[in-house]
């Protein structure tokens, strides 16, 4: 079962979907943006959220 506050974050470069992570919703209104380390890449790249 699909959690409600369930997000998917993408690689801004190569847009691969490599992290699934939650989120307050309540708190945070704005999408998510982190720097995360991609694998495709190999390098540590700006990770937004997607719906």
């Amino acid at each position: 079962m699909k959690e409600k506050n369930q997000v998917i974050l993408t690689c801004t470069e190569c847009l691969s979907r490599n992290y699934v992570t939650h989120k307050n919703r309540k708190v945070a209104g704005e999408r998510l943006e982190l720097m995360k380390f991609c694998s495709r890449c190999n390098k540590h790249t700006l990770h937004k959220e997607t719906k």
